[in-house]
């Protein structure tokens, strides 16, 4: 999670579409030129160990657009596949 949240805020298109499940992931990338990500919050996690196949992590992403601050809470769910964790799909709260 930590990685793909320092992958937007580099705005690294190849390595956040690497880290997404086939079956989910995008053709490209869209990033918001005035969106500048800040700060990560990790609010819980389940699963994600070295014997799981699945987990899930909840998070609040705090950003900034100009001189508004704003945040994404969001629930992530990650398999591993191919012996790396990706990212499968997210719920926004």
């Amino acid at each position: 999670m930590r990685s793909r949240f320092s992958a937007f805020a580099r705005r690294d298109e190849a390595y956040l579409l690497r880290s997404w499940h086939p079956a989910t992931r995008p053709e490209r990338v869209d990033f918001d030129a005035g969106m500048r990500w800040v700060r990560l919050e990790i609010v819980r996690m389940e699963g994600g160990g070295p014997e799981d196949d699945k987990g899930v992590v909840e998070f609040r992403a705090h950003y900034t657009v100009g001189s508004e601050a704003g945040e994404l809470q969001e629930v992530s769910r990650f398999v591993r596949h191919d012996g790396d964790w990706v990212y499968v799909r997210g719920k926004v709260s």
